[in-house]
């Protein structure tokens, strides 16, 4: 994304009244399986002891869930100083165990391996030779501890025909911003497949450099910007030790990529927005060590070669849904504005990923195809506001206050791209939902042939953006009470982009994914206060686009019963 101003570097920069603080960013507004019993369910849900919260103090996650393996995930701290990024401690046996009791009486699949300052002490383990859509229990052992009980699911086999999948979607979980109330409430639903995480899982910033007017909820670790390789594991370490993070990611699967917090604001192959060389060194080796602690904390199962490993991936579920997630900052052109735009040479996932992608839609058999969108897709026109308002927008998003006609940080920005895939989901005949981030706001928007001809020319695809987990938006940009200017904003948004169904700007929360045979829905939640450890959650409004017609409708709110898993609480 582009920012509309670059923040002041190592100093406190004097901030006008009318400016808000939060600035130097944003560029865009921005039941088959085994039955677990109650031993099991005790074994998660209750407070880990004292030794598993020294040795095993970030929990326990699984991953990219497949027909038959998962990754499973943790760290281990083998002695009190071995903190991540310290390069501390011993290497350390750890041993892994997978079982369809919550006694651990029928272990299917175990192992040991050894861990040790080169990971971080971080281990990740591919548990495989598992059976396809049951439910699992794990556990590590590092000596005589063993770490909180696990939970995971594996996905459908590819010739059965699941009835019904149900996703949360997430994105943008900036720790100083608030707490992280949105994966205590996910936690604590009974209906989930899996959590999808679009990006921004954490922020690069120093303390204070990226928060609404002075707010700053609890601070980073560690307090300046992170840069290296240590720097970036004390920070997933820091988000690791969320609690509400913890018991959602012991609870349930995740399906992860990045956007750009996780190495630099605005990142593209080449450098990014928040990267000065004279600074902060060669982007290569920042890119590198924000990748490799990345890897090391995420339960993400990479594709690529050890040495070249890339994010982008694709997982499938039975015949009902394919899940494609997009690397959208590693292969990217240099972010332009003005008629440079129109150069097809341009990319936003690079020649590689997108014949990768396009493959896919053109060769799936699954009913439906799901792409996991770190930025928005759809054409998003802005128009002129009032100079108030504007200064907010522009804080977050990059857009002039005499209007402009797209985000050039999002698809916006790379045409040529958008329309190769555009034409290849046309020509198709699939039906493709994208599932975005990045925002910090809600929309719902068909994806038309043509945006100044919507609808006569048709539409291609539809588009379901989630909000952000904490991390700023309009309102608390402004200062000023949720709901009191942004509906001015919105309404002009949908005037002048017919295509867009739907644009809340100012609250934090998540998504809902519903996915049958017959239809796609999105239900869209919201936290009432970030800043409240706990705080209460509203529904806000649902989206529903049926198969074979690429088109957006409202609908009621889905039933968390309709979906409810024997192996959730």
């Amino acid at each position: 994304m582009v920012l509309a101003h670059r923040r002041a570097r190592w100093s406190d920069r004097p901030v006008p009244p009318t400016e808000p603080r939060a600035v130097s960013r944003r560029t865009a507004l921005r039941a088959g399986g085994a039955v677990l019993g109650a031993a099991a369910l005790a074994a998660v849900c209750a407070s880990p002891a004292s030794a598993q919260n020294s040795v095993f103090a970030h929990g326990v996650a699984s991953g990219d869930p497949l027909p038959d393996r998962v990754i499973l995930w943790t760290r281990v701290t083998p002695a009190p100083g071995a903190a991540p990024g310290s390069g501390l401690g011993a290497a350390t046996a750890v041993r892994w165990e997978v079982a369809t009791d919550g006694d651990f009486r029928d272990v299917v699949a175990s192992g040991s391996v050894t861990t040790s300052p080169v990971s971080d002490h971080t281990v990740k383990v591919d548990a495989t030779g598992l059976e396809p859509d049951t439910a699992y229990v794990y556990r590590f052992t590092a000596g005589d501890v063993s770490s909180p009980v696990g939970r995971t699911r594996t996905a459908p086999g590819p010739d059965t025909d699941p009835d019904r999948l149900r996703f949360a979607v997430v994105s943008c979980s900036n720790w100083e911003a608030g707490f992280f109330g949105v994966y205590r409430h996910l936690a604590a639903r009974p209906d989930l497949d899996a959590v999808v995480h679009l990006g921004d899982y954490l922020y690069e910033y120093g303390t204070g450099e990226y928060a609404a007017g002075d707010r700053v909820v609890r601070p980073h670790d560690p307090r300046h910007e992170i840069v290296t390789l240590a720097d970036y594991r004390i920070r997933h370490g820091q988000y690791k030790s969320d609690p509400d993070l913890q018991r959602l990611h012991a609870l349930v699967p995740w399906i992860v990529v990045w956007d750009d917090h996780e190495s630099a604001n605005d990142a593209w192959s080449g450098g990014a927005e928040n990267h000065d060389p004279a600074v902060e060194g060669i982007w290569a080796d920042r890119r590198a060590a924000a990748l490799q602690a990345y890897l090391e904390w995420q339960p993400v199962r990479p594709g690529g070669t050890t040495d070249a490993p890339r994010l982008y991936r694709r997982l499938q579920f039975g015949s009902l849904a394919e899940l494609s997630m997009l690397d959208l900052r590693s292969y990217r052109s240099e972010q332009v504005n003005g008629r440079r735009l129109d150069d097809p040479e341009r990319t936003i996932t690079g020649a590689e990923q997108m014949a990768w992608l396009t493959a896919g839609v053109a060769s799936s058999g699954t009913r439906w195809q799901l792409v996991g969108n770190p930025v928005m897709i759809a054409p998003v026109l802005l128009p002129p506001l009032d100079e108030r308002t504007t200064a907010a927008l522009t804080a977050v998003a990059g857009i002039p206050a005499a209007g402009a006609p797209f985000n050039v940080d999002q698809w916006d920005g790379y045409p040529a791209d958008r329309r190769r895939l555009l034409d290849a989901i046309r020509a198709s005949g699939r039906d493709v939902v994208f599932l975005t981030g990045d925002i910090h706001s809600s929309w719902a928007a068909d994806i038309p042939v043509d945006a100044a001809n919507y609808p006569g020319a048709g539409t291609v695809a539809t588009e379901l953006v989630v909000p952000s987990v904490t991390s700023a938006n309009i309102d608390e940009l402004l200062g000023v009470a949720p709901r009191t200017v942004s509906p001015s904003i919105e309404a002009a948004v949908q005037a002048t982009n017919r295509h867009i169904g739907y644009v809340e700007l100012d609250s934090h929360g998540f998504g809902i994914l519903d996915v049958t045979a017959d239809a796609v829905q999105m239900d869209w939640f919201y936290v009432l206060d970030p800043t409240d450890p706990g705080t209460g959650v509203r529904y806000g409004t649902s989206r529903r686009v049926a198969a074979g017609t690429p088109r957006l409708a409202p609908a009621g709110p889905l039933d968390p019963g309709a979906h409810r898993r024997a192996d959730r609480p």
